[in-house]
């Protein structure tokens, strides 16, 4: 009994001593050849790293000296220290701070007033501002489809503010479209997809057309030579009439 379990205990830790000797000399690099396994293994844990497309944003043109919005107009922020100048400042700020001050400027550019909030042309502002902060997200992130969803929302919501403000007020419309950089394309005046069963259905609609036009070609020719008759007759009266005297 004392025997079985010896030869049990040999044969269980021969494989490991073997697979161990096996990593050192795999680990020890001596020249001596790498198990096949030990050599996919690596290869499939190596991490992969992919170099980040740099992206231009449209908030680099800010200056990271600037204050944020709701520091900028306060007195006591000349009488404080650098340092806390530069937490105040956009070097520190989060992207949200940036698009209230990137916003800010662009409807600086269109408004009608100093107290103009809410027309069409800062509206346009407002929405151009978010259109750019989302498709530099989604250039970062191509699968993010609520976001995708969300600037095709906005991009049809300034169409049609743009649409209204070129059929209103056009010289506004060309104002506002070169002060925030927007290529207004014209929408086609009818769209529609072309397939297969649409066209068979357009050629059966023309041929039913024609065959009924035919059908009614005797009865329009005879109302209208019954329309000239009359015409001609009213004529004959009325000239009658001139011709006698009263």
């Amino acid at each position: 009994m004392l025997a079985l379990r010896t030869a049990l205990g040999r044969c269980l830790a021969g494989p490991a001593r073997g697979g161990a000797a096996v990593l050192g000399s795999a680990r020890g690099g001596d020249g001596a050849a790498c198990s096949p396994f030990i050599q996919t293994a690596r290869c499939y844990a190596r991490p992969v790293r992919r170099k980040r497309k740099d992206i231009p944003s449209h908030l680099d043109d800010l200056p990271p000296t600037m204050l944020k919005k709701d520091y900028a107009n306060l007195p006591i922020i000349n009488s404080v220290d650098d340092v806390v100048k530069r937490l105040l400042s956009l070097e520190m700020a989060s992207q949200k701070e940036k698009m209230k001050i990137k916003t800010q400027q662009l409807v600086e550019k269109v408004r009608r007033s100093p107290s103009d909030n809410g027309s069409f042309e800062v509206q346009v502002a407002m929405l151009t501002a978010k259109i750019r902060t989302y498709e530099e997200h989604l250039q970062r992130h191509p699968k993010d489809k609520n976001n995708r969803r969300r600037m095709l929302m906005a991009v049809d919501r300034r169409k049609k503010l743009l649409a209204y403000l070129r059929r209103v007020r056009y010289d506004t419309f060309e104002n506002t479209c070169k002060q925030l950089n927007i290529q207004y394309t014209l929408p086609p005046p009818y769209t529609r997809r072309i397939t297969k069963r649409w066209l068979v259905k357009k050629a059966f609609c023309l041929k039913v057309f024609q065959e009924a036009r035919k059908l009614k070609a005797p009865e329009r020719l005879k109302q209208r030579r019954e329309w000239q008759a009359r015409m001609r007759a009213a004529k004959e009266k009325e000239a009658q009439r001139e011709g006698t005297p009263v």
